[in-house]
């Protein structure tokens, strides 16, 4: 294979790794938000007295939901978000080692 080839090769796969981080780090940034607002609820709920009223939009309609459903969605949401942003941190891991490696074996 040329000189020529392999760069060309070298410079998609790397455009290609450019364009997956890009997309984790976005995925990453929009879980993060998702945490964040989940643990302001959970803060607010903590607030609130045990027979308050509390909504939860459904489309374009507000439903009524008890404090203790409330409470449990939003905590299992927010496990959620905390394995799904381990696991990007994770995936972002590997590709930067991957990335690394791929590099260190191009100069050499």
């Amino acid at each position: 294979m040329s000189l020529e080839t392999r760069l060309e090769t070298a410079t998609t796969e790397y455009q290609k790794l450019q364009k997956e981080i890009t997309n984790a780090v976005e995925n990453l940034q929009k879980l993060d938000s998702q945490l964040q607002e989940n643990e302001i609820v959970q803060k607010e709920f903590g607030l609130l007295k045990d027979d308050s009223n509390i909504y939860k939009l459904v489309g374009p309609v507000l439903v009524k939901q008890d404090k203790v459903e409330a409470t449990e969605n939003v905590a299992r949401l927010e496990g959620q978000v905390k394995e799904l942003t381990e696991k990007f941190e994770k995936k972002k891991l590997e590709i930067v080692e991957l990335n690394a490696s791929r590099t260190q074996q191009t100069v050499t």
